[in-house]
């Protein structure tokens, strides 16, 4: 059986014309005729020419002629002939029209037109009085040749509910047909009872001929139709529509929403809020309703993607107007991560203090050693970059610029020649880093550390933790550096020794290294000067001509006087001694020789002489 070529039965007087899918309702010309029929003694007399033609049964020939096919088949051709928000009207050939759900077509009847033709059948009618119509193809059987063909096309059979029997219903399809209660759609027996005497749409599941035995199921019929009308109402859907939903259920990555009956929407944890949120519960609750943004429909799946931040206005439009450059905020750390923490300055609007920006102080390594996620803190904004079509935005913030920053204020804390005391926060090969205030640090550099010896590391004498003094020398503010120096701070013999003398003056000294171009002089316990030559170059065979000393009364030409060895020692430390008068000898370690001071620099406590 085809919409094309439906199948013609022979017409059964007997069944009651509802049965036979008959128009009922009868048109104006059919109410006003005479009877066709009379009861009584007359009755023959009556089923004569009516008008001296034709005769009872000739009428009733070509009534079932001009109606057989309507009857048989209920595929009927509508035209559309008027639209609404929900339903769409069409001319069936009957004084009533038929009436069908926008959601029967799969744009949701955005593209019928009036005057549009659409096959389709009837499944009753409305408490309006209207046909209800479908798109499926309905028959209506009249014989068992078309229950079978019925049967093999699949083809959904009209039929009327009679009764409730054992296990489910008795229902007239042309036939009696049993329909069990697990597929008639109903949920209890209510429902079932209350079928009794409707018209239905049912699918033939078993047919045997023989034992004239016929099983028929409502419920795919209405699956099918739900699925049709669901899809219709799916490809109706565009994305970016604003549509409204209940919250059916709830998951730990979202919530699914019911949009319209049996059509659900995923609402993805991400897309419920603009702040951060670790279960859905925490902002929803099954039952309320919402409104949302259609973000996404999959074309294979059909699955459905919804939005709620989306309905909230983005924070990002008018970041860049909000929060400028210099402004202190406050907010919640809401992650670590290795190269800084993000900071909620507003639902949907985070900030980033990276981790150097985190102390002035000291080196933060990683963001966990000053916060930790939940933490309220204040900070600075330093940049804000609007979204563009390269990436998001992003905001800078600073957590030590919220403190002040200290190097402001540094020359006027520590002016240059002022002592300052800290612990030593750092070692390297060239000086020792001494913290002098919260975020400023100053370097002693290794030659400034002691001033009676040269060290190899500064290690030699320092550790990390100890607490030292030292002087100011130098301020470098936009560089951010100091210079320090411990051992101008120390007490040592050479201040002593330089205040007691000028350039100019010859002074004895031991020789404690020789180098081919000077060497190393001490010039008393401690006091170190470094040399350069004068009469004679150390290292050579020139030798300087001594005058030598007169020989002490009292003391044998061959033997010298040990008594005054101290004596003579102790002048010549001083520079009074006079000069040798023994024979120029060369320049050697241990030596004591006469020296001329050529320069003498207090500050770095350096003397420097030469040979004389």
């Amino acid at each position: 059986m085809s919409d094309e070529n439906p199948s013609q039965t022979e017409y059964d007087p007997s069944a009651p014309a509802q049965a036979q899918g008959l128009d009922t309702e009868p048109a104006a010309s059919e109410t006003d005729a005479t009877p066709l029929a009379q009861t009584g003694p007359d009755a023959d007399a009556q089923d004569q020419d009516l008008d001296g033609q034709s005769s009872f049964a000739d009428v009733l020939s070509d009534f079932e002629r001009s109606h057989t096919h309507r009857a048989q088949t209920k595929q009927l051709q509508g035209t559309v002939v008027s639209l609404t928000a929900g339903q769409v009207f069409l001319d069936i050939g009957y004084k009533t029209e038929g009436v069908l759900p926008r959601s029967a077509f799969s744009t949701n009847a955005e593209d019928v037109n009036l005057g549009d033709t659409f096959p389709v059948s009837i499944t009753g009618r409305n408490e309006e009085g209207y046909y209800e119509l479908s798109r499926f193809r309905v028959a209506q059987p009249r014989d068992w040749t078309a229950l079978e063909r019925a049967f093999a096309e699949k083809i959904a059979v009209a039929g009327t509910v009679t009764a409730v029997v054992k296990g489910g219903l008795s229902v007239d399809v042309g036939v009696r047909a049993f329909m069990p209660a697990s597929r008639s759609g109903t949920r209890d027996a209510a429902e079932l009872e209350a079928l009794v005497g409707q018209e239905i749409t049912c699918r033939i599941t078993k047919l045997d001929v023989t034992g004239e035995d016929v099983v028929v199921d409502r419920r795919v019929v209405l699956e099918e139709q739900a699925r049709g009308a669901l899809a219709g109402r799916r490809a109706a859907l565009k994305e970016g529509d604003t549509v409204t939903g209940t919250v059916r259920t709830l998951m730990p990555y979202g919530a699914f929403v019911e949009i319209e009956p049996g059509l659900d929407g995923l609402l993805h944890i991400s897309d419920i809020s603009r702040a951060r949120i670790a279960k859905p519960d925490e902002v929803l609750s099954v039952g309320e309703q919402l409104t949302l943004r259609i973000l996404k429909i999959d074309p294979e799946t059909g699955k459905i993607s919804l939005g709620l931040k989306q309905m909230q206005p983005e924070p990002w439009e008018t970041a860049a107007e909000r929060y400028v450059s210099g402004q202190r905020i406050a907010g919640a750390v809401t992650r670590l991560t290795d190269f800084g923490a993000f900071v909620e300055l507003e639902p949907g609007l985070e900030g980033l203090i990276h981790v150097s920006e985190m102390s002035w102080a000291r080196k933060v390594r990683h963001p966990s050693d000053l916060l930790k996620q939940g933490d309220r803190v204040d900070a600075v904004v330093l940049s804000v970059k609007p979204p563009s079509g390269t990436g998001g935005g992003r905001i800078a913030l600073g957590l030590k610029q919220a403190l002040g920053d200290p190097w402001l204020e540094v020359k006027r804390k520590f002016p240059v020649g002022s002592q300052v005391e800290g612990p030593v926060t750092k070692l390297m090969n060239f000086g020792a880093f001494v913290q002098i205030a919260e975020g400023v640090d100053g370097l002693v550099h290794i030659s400034e550390i002691v001033a009676d010896r040269r060290l190899n590391h500064p290690r030699d004498v320092l550790r990390e933790g100890q607490r030292v003094k030292a002087l100011v020398l130098a301020i470098d503010p936009d560089r951010r550096q100091i210079k320090l120096s411990m051992k101008q701070l120390i007490p040592t013999s050479i201040d002593e020794y330089i205040a007691e003398h000028k350039v100019g003056d010859t002074v004895s000294g031991r020789v404690v290294e020789v180098t081919p171009s000077g060497g190393i002089v001490e010039l008393g316990e401690g006091i170190r000067s470094a040399y350069r030559a004068g009469t004679g170059r150390p290292g050579n065979a020139a030798a300087v001509q001594k005058t030598p000393s007169p020989a002490p009364s009292g003391a044998s030409a061959g033997k010298p006087d040990l008594s005054q060895l101290s004596s003579m020692l102790k002048a010549r430390w001083k520079g009074s001694a006079p000069a040798p008068s023994a024979a120029p000898e060369p320049l050697a370690e241990s030596q004591i020789r006469s020296f001329r001071i050529v320069k003498l620099e207090p500050e770095a406590k350096k003397i420097e002489v030469e040979l004389v």
